[in-house]
């Protein structure tokens, strides 16, 4: 592999405020093509991450990119000093768009051939994929041959035994061959992720590989402690694979601006960064990149691309296990009450990109039976705007023991909880005593943003007055305050 991308900007809609270059507050499109020249010669990103999960593809964006900006991409080769790589639907969840993977492998050699037309020289552009829900090394090994076997490999065959072969008709096909990036969404998957590569790695010449980590949807799924503990754990057994195996992984961490998504931001990158050390490529959301000044985030992503990357931190897998099976219940128990109001809220949230409607892994759970949730930005959102963040879901399930370990190996926790803190309505409706005698004890402090605060009670009075005219401004205005919308 050329060096490794350290700052992935993605499209993940958290954004409170809208870029200036967009022609309308929802991106979609020719946008989108700018947002990544954006992000690559503006903000410092080295790497775009280009979703064709849930919304109309777009697989010309390398032309696109080319022939919009070509002053740029002499000087910055595309695959090589910047990255474009693309988000795939997985065809075992996503049954309605199986076919657009297909697609979307297919367009890899006809990028490649457009970047060689461009630059004189053999130049791929892409030549890799992020799968995402991958459960186990087949869904990764089917992508990996797909492209290997069938799109690659049927340039050397005859339409008949006299004619020419494909590739005499109509050109080679390059690369040769794909890396297919797992994405691993839920906890149990998060904590198997090093068998997984175990397995999939063990009969292939590949000896660099990345692997990503999410974190928004595993939080919405069992709660922010959970989550960040199966981060942890996960790249502490990556790292165990290595030394194993011989194989060098490449971890990537998908966080975003709120506190329950990741908490990555542009005041926050340093502390970060120091939370997950052996992390080598950090996302950078829309949140991160639109509601900071330009400045800040320009020094936030050079922080980023020349951090030193160390060992992942050791974790008591035992003991960290036992908090999240614990903990985990607390949280999907306490959802499930707030489902309805959460689900109410959400449909007035703004929507900043375009997208096709998403099953998330929520609605997947059999223990939830079957209680379905928006997506993670919109659900963050929601619980926000009702004045309790859902950070502190379930924290009344930790006992001081488990906060004096989180202490340990989750520095951030208190960091965290304390900013969600200064948007809670404490005298809100959905503040228990329980709650809130819980966060008394753990000795945390109450100030709340007060403009913040306000908009809140405005929100859930407007609810229960059904004036529901205002209530996209009025989530919008306090997503603005906070600097993210989810």
């Amino acid at each position: 592999m050329s060096i490794i991308p350290r700052c992935m900007s993605t499209q993940h809609p958290d954004n409170a405020t809208v870029p200036f270059f967009a022609t309308a507050s929802v991106l979609a499109g020719e946008d989108e093509v700018r947002e990544a020249y954006y992000a690559y010669s503006h903000l410092g990103c080295d790497e775009q991450m280009w979703d064709v999960e849930g919304k109309e593809i777009d697989v010309y964006v390398v032309k696109k990119l080319l022939s919009f900006y070509p002053e740029y991409f002499q000087d910055h080769v595309l695959g090589q000093d910047v990255r474009l790589t693309l988000r795939v639907p997985n065809p075992l969840v996503e049954k309605a768009e199986a076919k657009i993977l297909l697609e979307t492998l297919e367009s890899i050699p006809r990028s490649y051939d457009v970047a060689s037309l461009f630059y004189k020289d053999r130049v791929a552009p892409i030549f890799e994929v992020i799968l995402p829900m991958t459960v186990s090394a087949r869904c990764i090994d089917r992508v990996y041959r797909y492209y290997m076997n069938h799109i690659v490999g049927r340039q050397h065959l005859r339409l008949r035994d006299d004619d020419i072969t494909i590739a005499e008709w109509i050109g080679e096909f390059s690369p040769p061959s794909i890396g297919v990036i797992p994405l691993f969404e839920d906890v149990p998957t998060l904590l198997r992720s090093a068998d997984i590569m175990r397995e999939y790695l063990a009969d292939k010449p590949i000896r660099e590989q990345r692997v990503f980590l999410a974190r928004s949807d595993t939080a919405m799924n069992y709660g922010l402690v959970a989550a960040a503990l199966a981060n942890k754990i996960a790249l502490a057994r990556l790292d165990e694979l290595s030394a194993s195996i011989g194989v060098r992984f490449y971890p990537i961490i998908g966080l975003g601006a709120a506190p329950f998504r990741g908490g990555l931001s542009p005041p926050t990158v340093e502390r970060v960064g120091k939370e997950y050390p052996s992390v080598v490529t950090f996302t950078i959301q829309s949140a991160f990149k639109y509601d900071y000044p330009v400045p800040e985030v320009r020094a936030a992503c050079e922080y980023l691309r020349t951090r030193e990357i160390g060992q992942a931190m050791p974790v008591d897998t035992e003991r960290a296990l036992a908090i999240i099976e614990r903990y985990s219940l607390a949280y999907r128990q306490q959802i499930a009450e707030l489902a309805p109001y959460i689900n109410h809220v959400a449909q007035y949230v703004p929507p900043r990109r375009t997208r096709k409607l998403h099953v998330g892994l929520f609605g997947y759970a059999r223990e939830m039976n079957g209680i379905t949730l928006p997506r993670a930005i919109s659900f963050v959102c929601a619980l926000y705007s009702l004045g309790l963040p859902p950070e502190l879901i379930a924290f009344d399930a930790l006992t001081a023991d488990d906060l004096a370990f989180l202490d340990e190996v989750y520095p951030s926790f208190r960091a965290e909880i304390r900013a969600a803190l200064g948007f809670t309505d404490l005298e809100g409706p959905f503040m228990t005593r329980s709650l809130r005698t819980a966060l008394e004890q753990a000795g945390f402090s109450f100030s709340p943003h007060p403009e913040h605060l306000e908009l809140v009670r405005r929100i859930r009075r407007s609810l229960e007055q059904n004036h529901v005219m205002q209530l996209t401004d009025l989530i919008t205005r306090a997503a603005i305050l906070r600097r993210f919308l989810g």
